[in-house]
């Protein structure tokens, strides 16, 4: 069994105690180890095989109860106790934890009270109306069901840009120490920062493929070769990802990167370019149709400027006006991290945050950014342990002890992330929201209400004079939650007027606004704040992620707040408070 096939196991394993109604701990123990076996980075074979159960065993979230487990496993491809877990609970209600907005706690009423045990069972009795006359259920909840049903089946089974992208700056720094190695770089959609990506494409210019070839697939991460040749290898890793590699000679690199960074759509462009001009693109070479003379690309840049282009950056390579606008010298001066200074979008222990005010602010100047906002969750998201309005006044003491500390050397901002309720109100009354520093207004709940609704609460929010930015707009979770159904072209008409500013947030499981809608508002001239939503300090490293949304939607420096400067964010956030 892979490292990926164990993790499943354990996972299903913590789906069907969750649906039982086991105990919380015993639950968490095989989430954790399932998370270690997909992050372990080595063939958990060859560590049982070096050791047994004792070797298992210093895998972090592997205790000795567990380790004999992944024993049993590898030893016999069968558990016990998991065949007597799923003699007590069938295991194709694991299926059913995928479905947005149903728990554990629904699937085993629906499994008890009307013997549903699969995805389409569930479908039918929701189609027929047999699910709302369950206690604690209704017509809305059975709606709700259905509709994650249905989104459930938009998956794509791509894997999030969270997940690829640090795994693939492993295998880059790998390749990019192997002797020879002149470059290597990331490729097709993961270059171009799509929130989820297929395979790993990596290129790699050498003038000897067999190292790399060798470096490559004898990781002891790779779970199976899937091809190999003099140029290219494709291997499984133990995590369930994939990859293949392509070596190039320098001299030709230029042109191999851009045709393998794509889109398709984007190359169908520069080949059509190419033609007009007599020659002939492909990944090797540009060549004279009527000669049949090839010209050697070693960068991209060279690539561009053979068509008579500048360099279009990868991120705007989506056949969506780039080429058009390279042609008239007309292409946007892209957002870039060292343009932010400021983040304005974090959580310390006075809600969900892991980290004192002090710690972020000095993680904050670690990274160079001159204004921290604190922007702890309101009350009314119980969840979180949010703030009260008194507590908002007792944190002010901790802000102004934590400036003293740190000096003039990044300024701390007294902000709150406020709820935006159920019933369009805010969490705040406006008296307390008018003496804070920065208010973030966001939804969290009742994300599945109609349409006109949940765009109203938004509307609300955005018209209150109080609110400056609105956080994480439609809601979503990559992959697991689809974004609320709101009317866009109303909030960021809506936005623009009120002269809002909508979030883009890098955190990679949310990059929320995504880049249409951040093309749109950039469009419409509604203003942006790019941020983390760091809840501890490392997640400010988060931000290129939200950096990379904001370049996909063509934004740049003039639209992002907090990419302008410090003196003229603070004179913009003091101009608001005088509204």
């Amino acid at each position: 069994m892979t490292n990926k096939e164990l993790a499943e196991t354990f996972n299903l394993i913590a789906d069907l105690l969750q649906i039982k109604g086991e105990v919380i701990y015993k639950i968490l123990a095989y989430r954790k180890a399932a998370e270690s076996l997909t992050n372990l980075g080595r063939d958990v074979n060859a560590i049982w095989q070096e050791g047994g159960v004792r070797a298992l065993m210093e895998i972090p979230g592997v205790g000795k109860a567990i380790a004999e487990k992944i024993d049993e496993l590898l030893s016999t491809g069968e558990l016990a106790y998991l065949n007597r877990l799923t003699a007590e609970v069938p295991p194709t209600l694991a299926g059913l934890m995928q479905v947005p907005d149903l728990g554990p706690k629904k699937i085993k009423l629906f499994w008890k009270e009307l013997g549903i045990t699969t995805l389409p069972e569930l479908e039918a009795a929701a189609r027929a109306g047999r699910l709302r006359t369950l206690p604690g259920m209704g017509a809305k909840s059975e709606a709700r069901i259905l509709a994650g049903i249905e989104s459930l089946a938009r998956r794509t089974g791509r894997t999030p840009l969270e997940k690829a992208w640090p795994f693939a700056q492993q295998l880059l720094a790998l390749l990019r120490a192997v002797p020879g190695v002149v470059a290597a770089e990331a490729a097709g959609s993961l270059r171009r920062m799509r929130e989820t990506v297929g395979d790993i494409d990596l290129l790699v210019a050498a003038t000897q493929p067999g190292p790399v070839m060798q470096a490559f697939s004898g990781q002891p991460s790779v779970a199976r070769l899937l091809g190999q040749g003099d140029t290219k290898s494709s291997v499984e890793f133990t995590n369930g990802m994939r990859a293949q590699v392509w070596v190039h000679p320098p001299e030709r690199f230029g042109t191999a990167l851009q045709y393998a960074t794509g889109s398709k759509d984007h190359n169908v462009r520069l080949r059509e370019l190419a033609l007009k001009q007599g020659l002939s693109l492909s990944e090797h070479a540009l060549t004279r149709v009527d000669t049949g003379e090839e010209i050697l690309c070693a960068t991209e840049e060279e690539v561009y400027a053979r068509l008579g282009l500048p360099w279009i950056p990868p991120e705007l390579r989506e056949d969506r006006g780039e080429v058009e606008a390279a042609m008239q010298a007309a292409l946007p001066r892209l957002l870039s991290p060292s343009d932010l200074i400021a983040e304005l979008h974090t959580h310390s222990t006075w809600s969900d945050g892991k980290a004192s005010i002090e710690e972020m602010a000095r993680a904050a100047r670690a990274r160079g950014y001159k204004i921290i906002a604190i922007t702890d969750h309101s009350h009314g998201l119980g969840i979180v342990r949010g703030m009260r309005p008194e507590d908002v006044r007792a944190r002010q003491a901790e802000i102004r002890a934590a400036q003293a500390a740190l000096g003039d050397s990044i300024r701390i901002l007294n902000g709150v992330e406020v709820e935006i309720k159920a019933d369009g109100t805010l969490d705040y009354p406006d008296e307390v929201l008018a003496g804070l520093d920065i208010v973030i207004a966001s939804l969290h709940v009742s994300l599945r209400q109609p349409r006109r609704q949940i765009t109203q609460r938004l509307l609300n929010a955005i018209h209150n004079p109080h609110v400056d930015v609105i956080g994480h707009p439609t809601g979503r979770q990559i992959p697991h939650r689809e974004p609320a159904d709101l009317d866009m072209d109303a909030v960021l008409a809506a936005a623009a007027q009120s002269r809002v500013a909508l979030e883009i947030n890098a955190n990679p499981r949310r990059l929320d606004l995504n880049d249409v809608y951040t093309r749109r508002a950039v469009e419409m001239g509604v203003l942006l704040s790019v941020n983390t939503d760091a809840h501890r300090p490392e997640q400010l490293d988060l931000m290129h992620f939200g950096v990379a949304t904001a370049r996909r939607g063509w934004a740049g420096p003039e639209n992002v707040i907090n990419a302008w400067g410090a003196e003229r964010l603070m004179g913009w956030l003091e101009g608001r408070r005088e509204m």
